[in-house]
């Protein structure tokens, strides 16, 4: 794993975490959030950023074994099934999926 000036995330990443005080998150202490923030929202630069400190195997095991109910269904099959190749593991969707409301009339 890299060393990261003052356990601090680089700050491109800031407007993936809109809804904590970025300067006060650790790159350890507050990994389970980092990683879900940015394989739902992230973007290519940020992802290869997140692969690059964390590893495949962290990722993996953060996104298995802590799911966080922020995807949407699309998002979550992607990364999933593409992105961390996990397609032939049962993960229970309603632990990560976000249910939208929809207008019907």
């Amino acid at each position: 794993m890299n060393k990261q000036i003052k356990n601090q995330l680089p700050i491109f990443l800031k407007s993936y975490f809109w809804s904590v005080d970025f300067k006060k998150l650790n790159i350890n202490k507050d990994k389970e959030y980092i990683i879900h923030q940015i394989l739902c929202f992230g973007d290519l630069k940020a992802i290869k950023w997140l692969f690059g400190f964390y590893g495949e195997i962290t990722i993996k095991r953060f996104f298995t074994n802590t799911p966080v109910k922020i995807y949407r269904a699309s998002t979550f099959n992607w990364v999933k099934n593409v992105l961390l190749g996990l397609e032939n593991k049962n993960l229970n969707i309603n632990r990560y999926v976000i249910n939208t409301p929809r207008i019907t009339r």
